[in-house]
């Protein structure tokens, strides 16, 4: 799409007074992928502030149609990397759907999801759910208030259809997870039917990002997980309402990595640590000083090149608030992170809980020893890249060493029961122990076979 070729004088204008090092590059142009969402931000931002650029990288960003073109382009080089569902490296190297060892150095955000339904379905629910002393509904809102409503839908015949983005999305995990709190199944896979609706209260299936809003207005689906800014598209169209935030649904929860080969890491690994290095600087520029650049970020993302969405609909969420309902904008200064909190640093825990979702409805199709999730974790997220990235960042004067989380093990301290939704803590380090924990899903040596689970 666009390439930033800039003299040397321009570039050292973009650059702060203490110049990146630059490491000796295998690779200097470099094409990366991304789907029009907000949480792509790092990539534009890295690109928009010349941070590749200080890093010696001549960079093209291409949005993809979806995120199967996404992946498909960086498995057969076409991209040399990709903002990514964080379950596409994990599910490409354990082989579920198409089969290549794909890495991540880089997680790109916590939150940033939401759940829409139709305004029909709303006025369902309305009955179902507690008020507020000023009339407004209670948040978070349990899945408990939709029960009914699919259970009417049963009764005359018809299906509760809803949207996600992709299989071994982040989306189609957490409206699961908060389908299943709430009482209701959305189905599960087998090696032999792979649409995920074996024994289904609510049907699942795949739109891409930007056409959710457009489906749900034609009744094909009557919700829908997506990231931004599609949930306040469909505010600000009058077509539906977001009923949670998938940080109201688990606290702080990973969302995008950086995606790439493993065999261009290992390839090109002075490149990887370059584009580390500027991706670590965009981030730590989208939450500096308490968000003070989102604004200039939310013009950034309404570009065409970009998201392309109206800039005051990408900042009802970018910039600390999130609208519900018409007029029902509410404080959520952490709907979007982007570097607090240790967004950035690619946690063996952050996989682990993918890799649990995806036994939990049968993408696994059978029981692993906890040891297995911590191996595939280590094979897939590469802390060991970003902490070197950061280390030169602080070396070069362009980050602080108390940012970044260098005695880590990898693993994350367990998240609380009042973390999540569901009051049901998750830890890591105990994957199964995990699994065994949730009242809805595949535990310990059960397996899908036909229309029923078995063991």
């Amino acid at each position: 799409m666009k390439r930033l070729l800039l003299s040397l004088a321009a570039t050292t204008a973009l650059v702060s007074p203490a110049m990146a090092e630059m490491l000796e590059l295998e690779k200097d142009e470099l094409t990366f992928g991304f789907i029009k969402l907000t949480d792509m931000a790092p990539l534009a931002v890295a690109y928009e502030q010349g941070y590749f650029l200080d890093e010696g990288l001549f960079v093209t960003l291409e949005a993809q149609a979806n995120w199967k073109v996404l992946l498909d382009g960086v498995i057969g080089g076409q991209l040399d990397g990709a903002h990514m569902l964080a379950g596409q490296p994990l599910a490409a190297t354990i082989g579920f759907g198409t089969e290549a060892h794909i890495i991540t150095p880089f997680s790109m955000d916590l939150n940033g999801n939401g759940i829409t339904v139709s305004n029909e379905v709303w006025e369902a629910m309305l009955p179902n759910i507690p008020k507020m002393d000023d009339g407004r509904p209670q948040h978070p809102i349990s899945a408990e208030a939709l029960a009914p409503v699919v259970a009417q839908y049963k009764s005359e015949g018809k299906p509760f259809n809803m949207g996600m983005v992709f299989p071994v999305s982040t989306h189609n995990y957490e409206l699961r997870y908060w389908l299943a709190a709430g009482g209701l199944h959305p189905g599960y896979y087998s090696p032999e039917n792979i649409t995920g609706q074996i024994g289904a209260d609510v049907f699942l299936s795949v739109t891409p990002p930007p056409q959710m809003p457009a489906t749900l207005e034609a009744g094909t689906i009557h919700g829908y997980c997506v990231g931004e800014p599609w949930n306040q598209q469909a505010v600000f169209k009058g077509i539906g309402v977001p009923v949670i935030t998938d940080y109201e649904l688990w606290k702080n929860n990973p969302e995008k990595v950086f995606g790439l080969s493993a065999e261009f890491a290992e390839a090109n690994p002075n490149t990887t640590l370059a584009v580390t290095k500027a991706l670590i600087r965009a981030a730590m520029w989208l939450d500096e000083n308490d968000n003070a650049n989102r604004m200039e970020a939310v013009e950034i993302l309404s570009r065409p090149e970009y998201v392309g969405a109206d800039a005051e609909v990408i900042a009802n969420s970018m910039t600390g608030t999130f609208e519900y309902e018409k007029g029902d904008k509410r404080a959520v200064p952490d709907f979007n992170v982007f570097f607090r909190y240790n967004a950035t640093y690619p946690f063996y825990s952050d996989a682990v809980w993918y890799l649990t979702q995806m036994r939990r409805w049968g993408q696994i199709a059978e029981a692993k020893p906890d040891s297995w999730y911590d191996e595939v974790a280590r094979d897939v997220y590469k802390p060991e890249i970003y902490l070197k990235a950061a280390r030169l960042l602080v070396e070069e004067g362009l980050a602080n060493e108390a940012d970044f989380p260098w005695e880590s093990d990898g693993y994350k301290a367990a998240t609380p029961a009042s973390d999540i939704i569901d009051g049901i803590p998750y830890n890591g380090k105990t994957p199964n122990a995990y699994l065994d924990s949730l009242p809805i899903g595949l535990k310990g040596a059960q397996i899908v076979e036909g229309t029923d689970v078995k063991g």
